[in-house]
C-alpha cells in the first residue's frame, strides 16, 4: 500500500512524465492476472515467505498507485490547494500538507477489504510450493498437507476456517470503515 501510494501522489501530483512512466509501469502490471504473476514471481525467486511477500508486492501496488493517484487529481483541484499555491507554498508542501491528507481515506479502506484477498494468494501460493516452506507454520501448506490425507480432514479444515475468519472479518471492517468515512452514502 505504501509503495503503490507513493507512486500514485506523485504521478498524480506532478503529472507529465512521472505520470506518463509510473501509470505505463501500472498498465503493464495490471495487464497480467494477480495469481499467475504472483506465481511467476514466487516461482522465480524460489519458495519462501519473503519472496512470496516480494510477488505479492508486485501484484498488489498497482492498485493503490491508481486510487492515490485519482485521489490525488480530484484533491489538487480544490480551491484550498490553489490558495496555499498562490501564497507561495511549495510543491511539496503543498503535496504533504494540502493534498495528501484528504487522499488517505479510500486508500485504506481498500487496503482493509483487499487484506483477506492478500490473506488468500499467501495461502494460494504456499498451497502449491512457493509460499512458506515447511516447518514454518503457514495456513496454504497446512491445507496442502490435509488434503494429501483425504480420511484426516480436521487437519484442512482448521486453517480453512481460520482464513474464512480472517477474509470475512476484514472484509466487513472495511465496509464498516467506508460507511463511516464516506459521506456520499446515505
Amino acid at each position: 500500500m505504501a509503495i503503490g501510494s507513493a507512486f500514485g501522489a506523485v504521478a498524480g501530483f506532478f503529472g507529465g512524465w512521472w505520470d506518463a512512466i509510473i501509470m505505463r509501469l501500472v498498465d503493464v502490471t495490471v495487464s497480467f492476472p494477480p495469481i499467475l504473476l504472483a506465481m511467476a514471481v514466487a516461482a522465480m525467486l524460489g519458495p519462501g515467505l519473503a519472496n512470496a511477500s516480494i510477488a505479492m508486492i508486485i501484484v498488489w501496488w498497482p492498485i493503490y498507485a491508481r486510487l492515490m493517484r485519482a485521489q490525488v487529481l480530484e484533491v489538487r483541484e480544490r480551491e484550498h490547494v490553489e490558495a496555499a499555491v498562490a501564497g507561495g507554498a511549495g510543491r511539496f508542501r503543498v503535496l504533504g500538507v494540502h493534498v495528501l491528507p484528504l487522499c488517505w481515506t479510500p486508500t485504506l479502506i481498500n487496503a482493509t477489504m483487499d487484506f483477506g484477498q492478500v490473506v488468500l494468494l499467501a495461502a494460494s501460493l504456499s498451497f502449491i510450493g512457493l509460499g512458506a516452506t515447511p516447518p514454518s507454520p503457514e495456513w496454504g501448506s497446512m491445507i496442502s498437507e490435509g488434503a494429501t490425507r483425504f480420511y484426516d480432514w480436521w487437519i484442512a479444515f482448521g486453517p480453512g476456517m481460520a482464513i474464512l475468519s480472517v477474509v470475512l472479518a476484514t472484509s466487513f471492517l472495511g465496509d464498516g470503515l467506508r460507511d463511516v468515512f464516506d459521506r456520499r452514502i446515505a
